[in-house]
């Protein structure tokens, strides 16, 4: 699915689907990436050719900016607000649901909405170069939607260090020693043999033991799909703050 800034694209080979996201401001998530993504995410979960699915997004340098500050900019209610947070809830439960196990390729920096999706796959593999961030509450937010991911992978302790110190970068060996990343390779040749060896030996295991795995790895996450879109609410609301407004515009200003 393309679209005038950035695409969701997903290829199937040899049982493999390989879901890509890209948008040019560092693979950030406005709100139509979002609704492709739990779509495709939703449609390969039942697609029989499919054994295992690859997350990826584009390019060497950052998996994930997060939330796009133009459109959490441009939201006027707590209506619209509710609406875009959503977007991470939709992905994070399709993630949550889908029979398949998912991998994710973790190439480089994740911030605030890339680090819900690192922690929603099911297996993260990382570069010494993808650190990570919950930057939401530097800008009057909060990390409501991704935060249940996140500390089910992490643990209570290490989720509220992120979530508090919101402008500090946790580096890829921190969140390998946490949970959140499950191996980190010191180059991106590694990284790729690594999600490649991975996927291709998942692509010749027996479909239903995997889809009974995620089914208890995911256990008691039951209710997310009232939990998460309770948080979006909150996200939705607060967007609205002036606090939020002038944060953001701080940050806009200074990447420019």
């Amino acid at each position: 699915m393309q679209h005038a800034d950035g695409y969701v694209r997903s290829e199937i080979e040899q049982g493999i689907a390989t879901i890509e996201f890209y948008h040019p401001a560092s693979n950030s998530l406005p709100a139509a990436i979002l609704e492709d993504l739990a779509k495709t995410i939703n449609d390969i979960g039942i697609d029989e050719n499919v054994r295992v699915i690859v997350l990826k997004s584009h390019g060497e340098r950052a998996f994930c900016a997060g939330a796009s500050f133009d459109e959490l900019m441009a939201i006027k209610n707590e209506a619209e607000g509710k609406k875009f947070f959503s977007g991470f809830a939709h992905v994070i439960n399709a993630m949550r649901k889908c029979h398949k196990l998912i991998i994710g390729r973790i190439q480089g920096k994740a911030v605030g909405g890339g680090v819900g999706l690192a922690a929603a796959v099911d297996y993260a593999i990382a570069s010494e170069e993808a650190s990570i961030k919950l930057s939401e509450l530097a800008v009057g937010i909060g990390p409501f939607v991704v935060g249940p991911a996140v500390e089910r992978k992490v643990g209570v302790s290490c989720f509220s260090q992120l979530a508090i110190d919101a402008t500090g970068w946790r580096s890829a060996e921190w969140a390998k020693k946490h949970g959140l990343y499950a191996e980190v390779h010191k180059n991106l040749e590694d990284l790729d043999q690594a999600v490649k060896h991975l996927a291709e030996r998942l692509a010749h295991s027996s479909p239903e033991a995997m889809s009974q795995l995620k089914k208890i790895f995911w256990h008691g996450t039951e209710h997310w799909d009232t939990v998460l879109a309770d948080r979006a609410a909150i996200s939705g609301k607060l967007v609205l703050s002036s606090f939020t407004r002038n944060a953001i515009n701080q940050f806009k200003a200074k990447a420019n």
